[in-house]
């Protein structure tokens, strides 16, 4: 049985009884009214999915009446039906807000029709509205985890940024959450409302970066066949956020450059500049005053981006903020695989605050899923954290103990340096890339630690 409530409004009494029969019939809850002021009256005490009106009705006509209920609950989708003589009127009620409309005598499969597709889209027009609101909670400062000082700083600079239309550049190491800090300013800014899109600006060859933050025009290359938006124009009124701007070939860095200093784009291909309202956030792990000194950054684009930096801690230097995170973390996957897990044995929280953590939260958050996935118990182990890391009781590690130690360390050390690519970390290395391979699989590391 369809939960879906629907109110039928029509003067003709035989009009309003056979729609309300046939809705029925196929399991919606249906109001009926026979005049726009008790219809309102009912829209203003009850929640409805979809109200279904004629045009033509004394006093207040349906389009008056779909502006009244709209003033109510500008989600509630409203049909028209009409004579087909009254088409004009319908179509300039649709200019208005209205879904669809009906023209009398229509049958069943049509009405059907228009009240399945309505009440999707009332569906969808709720669950973006409800997704929407949990970014906004999730994004929410008070749901970030980091209570050390050094934290407690970004997030004051949050708060002076957000609000403003101003670019902000983000600095830290890799894994250090510069995405969620950039989340976290669009979702506390007046743009909450609005697209947050985002590229990895290395990990896309020169002319797919170009396209997919630009688009192109038809016939600006093979297989360029229908004009294409890119992430812009997608994000136009909204953020736009940029990781490893340091990456960014010098040919796109001046198409960036033009689009910050005159707010408009070129597509691929393209004569026509587009005009585009986007706040850009941008985020690097690397040096840029280093990158400009080398030729590979454009010094114009440093001083555009560098209106407000913004610079994340490596996670070794906020530590009272570990366990917090290990928690948050331990709850999540414990929720998320149906674990029942308690919580950290004494021995695994002193591990994990020993620990430097070179791949910082992203490094922490894979070890504690490793950890709920693996643990036998309830209470998650040293072992469960770091299997390749087993210590003798009295404190000495074994032989075999220390080198597995190293040659962890050299591996994600190897893996850091070259972003995740294993070919390139097993030439650097002299080693064969599959011999690399099980060394990864063997300390269980997760290669998407190193590629952001």
């Amino acid at each position: 049985m369809s939960e879906e409530k629907i109110l039928i409004v029509d003067d003709n009494e035989n009009i309003l009884e056979v729609v309300r029969m046939r809705l029925e019939s196929v399991g919606y809850e249906v109001s009926t009214a026979a005049n726009a002021r008790d219809a309102l009256d009912l829209v203003k005490d009850a929640p409805f999915d979809l109200v279904i009106t004629d045009l033509k009705m004394t006093e207040r006509n349906g389009i008056q009446l779909m502006e009244d209920v709209q003033l109510v609950n500008p989600e509630i989708p409203v049909i028209i039906l009409t004579a087909h003589g009254s088409i004009e009127n319908a179509v300039e009620a649709m200019r208005k807000g209205a879904y669809s409309y009906l023209t009398k005598p229509f049958n069943d499969n049509d009405l059907a029709l228009h009240v399945k597709k309505a009440l999707e889209k009332q569906s969808l027009t709720r669950e973006i509205k409800r997704l929407r609101q949990d970014l906004l909670e999730k994004y929410h400062l008070e749901n970030i985890v980091g209570k050390s000082p050094v934290m407690q700083l970004v997030f004051e600079q949050i708060i002076k940024v957000a609000p403003s239309p101003s670019t902000v550049l983000i600095l830290g190491e890799s894994g250090t959450g510069k995405e969620m800090i950039a989340k976290a300013i669009h979702y506390n800014s007046p743009r909450a409302n609005e697209p947050f899109l985002a590229v990895n600006c290395s990990a896309l060859p020169e002319s797919l970066l170009e396209n997919e933050l630009f688009g192109h025009i038809k016939g600006a290359y093979t297989g360029a066949t229908d004009d294409r938006d890119g992430l812009f124009m997608a994000a136009n009124g909204g953020t736009l956020f940029l990781d490893e701007i340091a990456d960014a070939p010098l040919t796109t860095q001046v198409k960036l450059l033009r689009a910050l200093q005159e707010r408009e784009i070129l597509p691929v291909g393209g004569h026509a500049p587009r005009k585009v309202d986007v706040r850009l956030i941008v985020a690097t792990n690397k040096d840029l005053k280093k990158a400009i000194e080398e030729g590979t950054f454009r010094e114009d684009l440093y001083y555009r981006i560098h209106v407000i930096p913004v610079s994340l801690p490596p996670l070794r230097e906020r530590k009272e903020d570990i366990p917090l995170l290990a928690d948050h973390f331990l709850q999540k996957y414990a929720i998320q695989m149906n674990r029942e897990i308690h919580g950290f044995k004494p021995e695994a929280l002193q591990r994990i605050m020993l620990y430097e953590w070179p791949g910082n939260v992203r490094e922490l958050e894979h070890r504690i899923e490793h950890a709920v996935v693996m643990a036998a118990e309830n209470y998650i182990s040293p072992e469960d954290l770091f299997p390749s890391r087993r210590e003798e009781p009295g404190g000495f590690k074994t032989i075999k103990a220390a080198r597995e130690e190293f040659e962890e360390e050299y591996v994600r050390n190897l893996l850091q340096i070259t972003k995740g690519n294993v070919s390139t970390a097993a030439k650097l290395a002299g080693h064969q890339r599959i011999a690399l391979y099980n060394l990864i699989k063997k300390y269980g590391i997760n290669l998407d630690e190193f590629r952001s």
